[in-house]
């Protein structure tokens, strides 16, 4: 399956995103020493899986994506592996017609919020433009792809974030 996304860092929350539809998701990308695993297992509410993402013609919008469903158990055995990892809680915010990810992230990513939206056409995708309670189209920005940030401290991507004068929120 291919995945067409645009990813953006957040400038503000937008209003009403505490009374949206909310899930804790914790990730953990295998193996630990690749700079930037491919592999992820994945806590999604009550529901658990792995999935394996790689960018189609090196296009990081455009994602060949593999997922299979685990078990509890199999999630549990699987998360005793030497991974990174992260914690978020995710919102789904419409907007516009269309359904934003918001991950606003805990533990040492806390400040940190990223907004995803998924498309069905690259036309679509294309044509979307910055949302208002967006700051920057960070989609093509390794820093920010979720095998990076995994295992790192806020701290830890600062740098690449005031590129782009991102502030904590």
């Amino acid at each position: 399956m291919i995945e067409l996304e645009k990813t953006y860092l957040a400038k503000t929350l937008p209003k009403g995103l505490k009374e949206c539809r909310s899930k804790e998701i914790i990730d953990i990308y295998i193996p630990r020493l690749h700079p930037h695993p491919k592999l992820r297992i994945r806590k999604n509410g009550d529901r658990y899986e792995m999935t394996k993402k790689e960018p189609v013609e090196d296009d990081a919008s455009e994602q060949e994506e593999q997922t299979i469903t685990l078990t509890e158990e199999e999630f549990n055995a699987l998360s005793k592996l030497d991974g990174k990892k992260t914690h978020k809680m995710r919102y789904h915010y419409p907007f516009n017609g269309r359904m934003a990810e918001i991950d606003v992230f805990q533990g040492a990513l806390k400040g940190l919020v990223v907004v995803d939206f998924e498309f069905d056409t690259a036309e679509d995708k294309d044509a979307f433009a910055l949302p208002d309670f967006c700051l920057a189209e960070v989609t093509h920005e390794e820093f920010i792809a979720g095998g990076m940030v995994c295992g790192k401290s806020y701290e830890d991507i600062e740098k690449d974030l005031k590129r782009y004068r991102y502030t904590k929120l």
